[in-house]
């Protein structure tokens, strides 16, 4: 049965212009299904950003996105998500390419990138809260810690996914099945990237120009 099963999944693969992750059916759908839920997170990012640019200018008596925001920082974070983008991009061209150690690799260094990514806005966000800027400060920290705070958790959940998707992949290989999760942790990582680049331009961007 073993070996039938193989044949099967071999005659897939060899499908003239057929990636492995879409070689089943069940690759098929499950990538629909995902980026069906990628629209209902774009809804939730939608929602978070029309909140903050409502609530930017309501300050209180607290600081302001100028008095707060530093911009070597938010240039670091950008610049380590981008390139986090990229070597994501180079891990699902490795599976497509068959490299097992190629894939293993890049998605390590996605994850070393990730999580430098996270520790900066932890920090970030330590440094507020310990000068006394919280979530009760003003409406504008409301929305700026929920709507950036929101995406980090998201950044979080995609680490651990990748992670994962690496103990799989060192007991199954490079598969139909593994091929289609790392293709679907791409499209959540490259979607988290946009949705940053979104936060630099509309929050940080815009914060520390007043």
């Amino acid at each position: 049965m073993s070996m039938a099963h193989d044949a099967t999944l071999h005659h897939e693969v060899e499908r003239p212009g057929v990636p492995l992750e879409y070689s089943k059916e069940e690759g098929e759908l499950r990538i629909l299904g995902f980026w069906l839920f990628l629209a209902t997170d774009l809804i939730l990012f939608s929602a978070l950003f029309a909140t903050f640019a409502v609530l930017r200018n309501n300050v209180s008596t607290g600081p302001s996105g100028a008095d707060l925001f530093d911009i070597p920082g938010f240039t670091a974070e950008t610049f380590i998500l981008l390139t986090s983008s990229f070597t994501c991009g180079l891990a699902t061209h490795s599976m497509r390419s068959g490299h097992k150690g190629g894939l293993m690799g890049w998605l390590v260094v996605t994850i070393l990138l990730g999580m430098s990514f996270i520790g900066l806005e932890v920090n970030e966000f330590t440094t507020y809260v310990s000068a006394g800027h919280t979530m009760a400060t003003s409406a504008f920290l409301s929305a700026f810690f929920t709507l950036v705070g929101t995406h980090g958790a998201h950044v979080s959940l995609g680490i651990l996914w990748m992670l994962s998707i690496l103990y799989q992949l060192t007991r199954r290989g490079i598969t139909a099945t593994t091929a289609r999760k790392v293709f679907i942790v791409g499209l959540y990582w490259h979607f988290l990237d946009v949705v940053w680049v979104f936060i630099f331009t509309v929050v940080y961007l815009s914060g520390v120009m007043g």
